[in-house]
Parts: C-alpha cells; sequence; structure tokens
C-alpha cells in the first residue's frame, strides 16, 4: 500500500497550526514521542511524557503553545494537540478502502437497491426492504435483518449483525463482532417458570455513532432503544432493551446498562460501570471505572463507587471490618446516647 506523504507546511494549513521548522519537510507517518523517526510526526497531549521532547528523533510534534521551546525539532503548535493528532491521523490511515459493488456470494433480496457507491462484500446477508444510503459499506458475513434503514457513508465491519428493524444514521461505524437488535431479556415469571416475552421494538442510533466490537445493543420491548448522535461505545458493552442515551455521551469497555435507563447527553463512563434498570442519569455526568449506580442523579459531576486497590493483606483486613460495620455504628449510637444523657 503506498505511503501517504504530506509536508510540514501543508500538515499545518490542514490543522491550521502554526509551523516553528522547515515547512518543506516530508512526513510519512505518525509515530510515539520514543519510537518516532525523522520522516514521523508525534504529539503530546499527556505531559507526563514531555521528558521525551528532548531525545524524540521525530520529524515534528505537535505541542500547546506553552510546551513549543520544549522540543529539540520541528514543532507544529496547537491549542488542542491531541485534537489535532486525531485529525491528522485520518491522512495516515493504511485501512484498505473497500471498493464498490456487491460481491458474486453476497445474497441480496431483490427488494433491495443498493447505490452504485455502496460496497456489499463477500457472504453478506441483506434481507428484505433494507434501505441502504450512499456509500455504505457492508463487511463480510454480516447479517443486515428486514426493514432495516442504513444512513450515507455508514460502515458495517465484518461479521456484525443488524436484527430486523434497526435504523442507522449517517456516518455510523459498527465493529466487527457487534449485535445490534438482539432480543431484550424480557420474561414474565408464573408458578416458577419464565414466560418469554416477545420484544416488540426495535433500535435507532443517530448520526456519527461508533459501537465498538462484540457489542450487544438490545432492540425495545415495546419503544426503541436510542442512541443519540455522536454516541461512542467501547468493545463488550452491553445496552438492554429501552435504554436511552443521549448525544455524545461515551462508554468504555464492559460498561453495563440495565433496561429502561435514560442517560443524558455529554456522559462519561469509565470501564466496568454498571448502571441498574429504571433510573434517570442527567447530563454532563462522569461515572469512573467499575462504579455500580443504583439510583437516579440528576447533578452534572464526576462520581464513584468502590474502592481502589491496596495490597491484599490490608485488603482481607478491610473486608472483615467492613462486615462489622453494622454491629460497629450500634455501638458508636449507644454511646452517644449515655454521653447525651
Amino acid at each position: 500500500m503506498p505511503t501517504r506523504q504530506l509536508t510540514l507546511g501543508e500538515i499545518a494549513t490542514l490543522l491550521g497550526a502554526e509551523l516553528k521548522g522547515d515547512p518543506s519537510l516530508v512526513i510519512t507517518g505518525m509515530a510515539t514521542l520514543e519510537a518516532a523517526e525523522g520522516d514521523q510526526l508525534t504529539f503530546l497531549s499527556n505531559p507526563s511524557y514531555a521528558r521525551y521532547l528532548e531525545t524524540t528523533r521525530a520529524g515534528a510534534v505537535l505541542l500547546a503553545p506553552k510546551m513549543a521551546d520544549k522540543a529539540s525539532t520541528n514543532v507544529l503548535i496547537l491549542d488542542d494537540p491531541y485534537l489535532g493528532y486525531a485529525r491528522l491521523s485520518h491522512e495516515f490511515d493504511t485501512a484498505p478502502v473497500a471498493a464498490a459493488g456487491v460481491h458474486p456470494t453476497a445474497v441480496v433480496d431483490d427488494s433491495v437497491k443498493v447505490p452504485e457507491s455502496a460496497s456489499i462484500g463477500p457472504y453478506v446477508v441483506v434481507e428484505a426492504n433494507v434501505s441502504l444510503g450512499e456509500g455504505v459499506v457492508i463487511g463480510a458475513h454480516t447479517f443486515v435483518g428486514a426493514g432495516c434503514v442504513i444512513g450515507d457513508q455508514s460502515i458495517l465491519q465484518p461479521r456484525v449483525t443488524l436484527a430486523h428493524g434497526v435504523t442507522l444514521g449517517k456516518r455510523c461505524h459498527i465493529l466487527s463482532g457487534a449485535v445490534v437488535g438482539s432480543d431484550g431479556f424480557g420474561f414474565a415469571i408464573h408458578q416458577g417458570q419464565w414466560n418469554r416475552i416477545a420484544q416488540l421494538g426495535g433500535v435507532t442510533l443517530g448520526d456519527d455513532v461508533e459501537v465498538g466490537a462484540n457489542t450487544t445493543i438490545d432492540r425495545g420491548a415495546l419503544d426503541n432503544t436510542r442512541l443519540g448522535n455522536g454516541v461512542k461505545i467501547d468493545n463488550l458493552v452491553q445496552i438492554a432493551h429501552n435504554v436511552q442515551i443521549g448525544d455524545h455521551s461515551a462508554m468504555a469497555g464492559k460498561v453495563g446498562i440495565a433496561g429502561s435507563t435514560r442517560i443524558g447527553s455529554h456522559c462519561i463512563f469509565g470501564g466496568a460501570v454498571g448502571v441498574a434498570g429504571h433510573l434517570t442519569i442527567g447530563d454532563n455526568v462522569q461515572l469512573t471505572g467499575m462504579a455500580m449506580i443504583t439510583g437516579d442523579i440528576h447533578e452534572p459531576g464526576v462520581y464513584s463507587s468502590g474502592t481502589g486497590y491496596m495490597n491484599n493483606r490490608d485488603w482481607r483486613r478491610n473486608a472483615a471490618r467492613f462486615r462489622q460495620l453494622d454491629a460497629m455504628a450500634r455501638r458508636l449510637k449507644e454511646l452517644e446516647k449515655k454521653i447525651e444523657g
């Protein structure tokens, strides 16, 4: 695959960055501060890596203004170097570009109109009455159920499953192994036996939504499960039926959201966060890793639960004392009564 080449002058123009150095230097890729070579560009956003600025062999570094004099090489100055890195990364992306057309092994229902700009890969199955937007890419072995809608420029990587009645907005990106529109976990118990409830809703994803590998988003029991515009979901996340997630929220790996919970916009959930069902979480709420949420959160802010790590001996001692807390609280209350009396 040919290597993309840009001069530092071209990169500065592309990013709107101030360049201090040689505008004619050719850059062929990106790498870390430690590993970059003379034809590669790197960046610094985390101050803990600033110690590498003096020794980096990179051809240039993306830096914030306050760090511009710390590097020993060419610098591109941006208020947000990490955002600059994010934008520039697409210029050097080596991922293959799917060719338009329908692979001969794909099975596409006669009712489906495939735009000339779309790409449907090997062994894909597209069922009846599916709507495909311009520039859609559907990777090998992907299944698209009846009545799905896939918006313009959306990408489904290999082995994605869209059950029937799923709607994706524009520019969605669904990673391999994800299942969108699976049946929610709905059962009614009668005389000790579980009776399955048909899941009558669907799933609706807004524009620019990303769903990570092996993540599952269940269809609604009655209404649709909904993810707003710009929502980003990591790998191995479980989103249960009828969950509603507001615009531009993000969830890291192994998050679990129980059914019918409503989550606001611009929320950030760390890894392995668990949220109970039928709750309301407002806008701009951040949950740190492994937090367990069992009640509504209405005020913006950062919330945590659980404890940080410690050596095993201390943990065992503290765990034993935790089991004694109720008895200790009762004794303390009795002592307070005696003192007050």
